[in-house]
């Protein structure tokens, strides 16, 4: 199962780059919010990535064309017009970056990559949220469910909206605002696991979280999946640096050393 990811958008507001750059490629303990998330998938065993770009694509096309030199140690011989890299640090990642435009809503980022998803399945997985999801167990109710979809919920960051589910646990979309949430309140993770049965549903500039989701729920084809660890969208400077000091204290949960 191919895991899709959204790293599209306009350039990154927690960065102190003067010019701006892709949120994904934002660095989190000197790697980019975009390999975090790789890694955590690729702990569970996948290991082959869609990326749709949008602003800046080049510099994540760039950064996996020359992943060896990023990842190792590199001697570079300047008279001899040789490089030799050192510890020769990889992944098993088979990754395929796609540029999606730079105004492209998240459905139509997704609707341009169907030529690309030739198996029955796949993840999504939005560019600037991290955590610690089993995504085993995460796969195993979207097979369970029988749906066209399984929409991972979390706990509320403090700035989310909440979302109504059935007895069922069927999603019945977005509900009241965060301020008057309860302890059993949920929010979008921005993780999906999707059929292909999804691609009848997307509508070229809608976004993913809107329209795309109520056409599905309208059919009952939106099985939610509760997790109650930890979750976070990175959307803020003060964001960043609560997962620095995560990683700086080795106390990150995500699983991407």
């Amino acid at each position: 199962m191919k895991v899709v990811i959204l790293a599209g958008g306009l350039p990154s507001s927690i960065s102190d780059e003067a010019e701006g750059i892709p949120k994904p490629m934002v660095e989190i303990g000197g790697r980019p919010i975009l390999w975090h998330i790789m890694k955590h998938y690729s702990v569970y065993g996948y290991n082959e990535f869609i990326i749709c770009c949008g602003y800046k694509g080049n510099m994540i096309k760039e950064y996996f064309n020359d992943f060896y030199s990023y990842q190792s140690d590199v001697t570079i011989d300047l008279k001899d017009n040789r490089i030799v890299l050192h510890n020769n640090i990889t992944e098993e990642w088979k990754v395929t970056v796609v540029d999606t435009g730079l105004y492209a809503s998240t459905g139509s980022r997704i609707k341009q990559i169907e030529k690309y998803l030739k198996e029955d399945n796949f993840i999504v997985n939005y560019g600037d949220c991290i955590s610690d999801i089993n995504v085993n167990h995460l796969v195993e109710t979207f097979y369970k469910t029988d749906k066209a979809l399984t929409l991972a919920l979390a706990k509320p960051s403090g700035r989310n909206v909440i979302v109504n589910i059935d007895e069922e646990g069927l999603y019945c979309g977005r509900g009241y605002d965060n301020k008057n949430n309860t302890q059993n309140a949920w929010v979008n993770a921005n993780i999906l696991v999707c059929n292909n049965q999804v691609f009848r549903y997307l509508q070229k500039d809608e976004p993913l979280e809107k329209h795309f989701l109520e056409y599905l729920m309208r059919d009952k084809q939106v099985a939610t999946y509760q997790h109650d660890g930890f979750w976070m969208p990175v959307e803020t400077m003060r964001d960043r640096m609560e997962l620095e000091t995560m990683w700086s204290n080795h106390m990150e949960t995500w699983k991407a050393r």
